[in-house]
């Protein structure tokens, strides 16, 4: 499980509160790659979802890129990517880091967010998505990694080893 220098664009993807954010910037740092955060494309002002086409057309705009590191949910970008990083963590390490992440923020946007997106509005949201990631999203991304057989999907089934992935001589 390596990713070789001439990976340049790198999709790291999983369940809200898997650590996406932190890796990937993490990540972009070290290979000295641009950093884009999906949250910033599928969110407007209060919690609104971009319309589908300008969301579309945004992800485009990121994945025509010759090089990045792009975190979160989405098969476009997905299948842009180069290498697939999966933080496959279990559920109730996801509420954990939300909950740790999102109390500082309850009744304002955290960063990477557009304005007026206080946490305080989605913690239901967040709740269901956590909850049935596994059964729906989870199993989606797997199929990538069975697609993918080629070694440019790195698998990283608990929060410690994307750390160790960052420390090690995998980059």
């Amino acid at each position: 499980m390596t990713i070789s220098i001439a990976s340049r664009r790198i999709f790291v993807t999983g369940n809200a509160g898997a650590g996406k954010t932190t890796f990937a910037t993490n990540l972009a740092e070290v290979l000295n790659l641009p950093f884009h955060g999906l949250d910033e494309v599928v969110w407007q002002e209060r919690w609104r979802k971009t319309p589908e086409l300008e969301k579309n057309t945004l992800i485009d705009k990121l994945i025509s890129g010759e090089a990045w590191v792009i975190d979160g949910v989405s098969d476009r970008a997905m299948q842009a990517a180069d290498v697939v990083v999966f933080l496959d963590v279990p559920r109730r390490v996801s509420a954990l880091r939300v909950i740790r992440r999102n109390l500082p923020y309850l009744f304002r946007s955290r960063p990477g967010l557009p304005a007026h997106c206080p946490e305080v509005l989605v913690i239901p949201k967040l709740a269901r998505l956590i909850w049935r990631f596994p059964r729906h999203v989870r199993l989606r991304i797997l199929g990538e990694k069975f697609r993918r057989n080629d070694g440019s999907f790195v698998h990283l089934v608990w929060p410690e080893s994307g750390r160790r992935f960052l420390e090690g001589p995998n980059l």
